[in-house]
């Protein structure tokens, strides 16, 4: 596709790549292609407000993107650089997010999508938007970090532009939300609560907020809390995990990519890496349906769950905390018949069945 017709493309509703233009690695020769991801919203939630005692606890609703995730505002520069450096395939490996996103912006841009999968451990969500956008889905017999590694190998040799996390303008994309929280809120939080698989979204969320400090566009930055599922969570126990398991299948990596990133995140800025439960996970994951109205992926839960782990007995007085949830509920459809009460009730065609059966639900 010509670059003047991908260039278009952001004129009518704009995106990452034409609003912070200037916090990204583009040149002349870089496509300005966009599905309009970016400007999520920032939603107030009261009640994890009391239960933490915060003043304010905002949510940022990263579901709200175009392929329902966080991962568009990565993939979208790391697609518009392969695009200009010439590719004609891009390769990911994936829990389920980055295969659709990818898809999504490989059609866009009218490249070849090639997706690794770990077998059996994906959301049925996410592969059928990947399959959905024509990518070629090839299922690995073993973890994420297996299907990464392979995916590192098959780009150092195959004419592929890998567009997994390790991709440093995936990073770069990413940042973009930590400066739309400045941006929305006019400065930085006091805490920032973040799930941590890959790790490349805590990394990109600290790299925003140090370069809105260093420019002065935020007056301080934030206590990063990331959370990890305890059966998945080599960050807090120092080593990697061969065998991850967790509900939360986004965040079920063993060996994370931006390791480094996210220890630094961790150190500099004060904050703190930790495990919740799965269990945990679903409380918090059912609390924001239930509460908030938000229905995201167990993933994006575990945010609030470590929120809530460390601070829910009220000792966040004074302080605005900011939870990104990452990807949208639908993307793991099953979990939420499994996980969520909604047991259907079968009733005859008739207004007594139907309004006794609607009294029974307001006692």
């Amino acid at each position: 596709m010509a670059s003047n017709a991908l260039r278009s493309s952001a004129a009518l509703g704009g995106g990452v790549l034409e609003r912070y233009a200037d916090w990204l690695p583009l040149s002349e020769s870089t496509p300005c292609i966009t599905l309009g991801e970016g400007s999520t919203p920032l939603v107030r939630a009261q009640s994890l407000e009391r239960a933490t005692g915060a003043d304010e606890v905002w949510l940022k609703l990263e579901l709200c993107n175009p392929t329902g995730s966080f991962k568009d505002r990565g993939m979208v520069v790391a697609v518009a650089k392969a695009v200009e450096q010439g590719a004609s395939a891009v390769l990911c490996a994936s829990t389920g997010n980055t295969s659709a996103s990818a898809a999504a912006y490989a059609a866009r841009c009218g490249l070849r999508a090639f997706v690794l999968v770990p077998e059996g451990r994906i959301a049925q969500g996410k592969l059928a938007q990947a399959t959905a956008h024509g990518a070629r889905v090839l299922a690995v017999d073993g973890n994420f970090d297996d299907a990464l590694t392979l995916a590192q190998e098959l780009t150092e040799r195959l004419p592929l532009a890998l567009v997994n996390s390790v991709n440093p303008y995936r990073i770069e994309g990413q940042k973009t939300a930590a400066m739309e929280v400045v941006d929305s809120l006019g400065d930085a939080p006091d805490l920032h609560c973040i799930p941590v698989g890959n790790a490349g979204n805590i990394t990109a969320y600290w790299k925003g907020y140090c370069e809105y400090f260093h420019a002065e566009i935020a007056s301080r930055r934030p206590k990063m809390l990331g959370v990890q599922a305890s059966g998945a969570a080599p960050l807090v126990l120092g080593h990697p995990v061969e065998h991850p398991e967790t509900i939360a299948t986004a965040i079920r990596i063993g060996a994370p990519a931006s390791w480094k990133g996210a220890e630094a995140a961790r150190v500099e800025s004060g904050g703190e890496i930790i495990a919740v439960t799965d269990e945990q996970i679903l409380a918090a994951y059912r609390l924001l349906a239930d509460t908030e109205g938000v229905f995201c992926e167990p993933a994006s839960a575990a945010s609030v769950a470590g929120l809530l782990a460390r601070h829910g007995g009220g000792s966040l007085v004074g302080q605005r905390v900011v939870c990104t949830i990452t990807g949208h509920g639908l993307k793991d459809p099953e979990r939420a018949v499994e996980s969520i009460s909604a047991d259907l009730i079968e009733i005859d065609s008739n207004y007594d069945d139907a309004a006794a059966a609607i009294v029974e639900g307001l006692g």
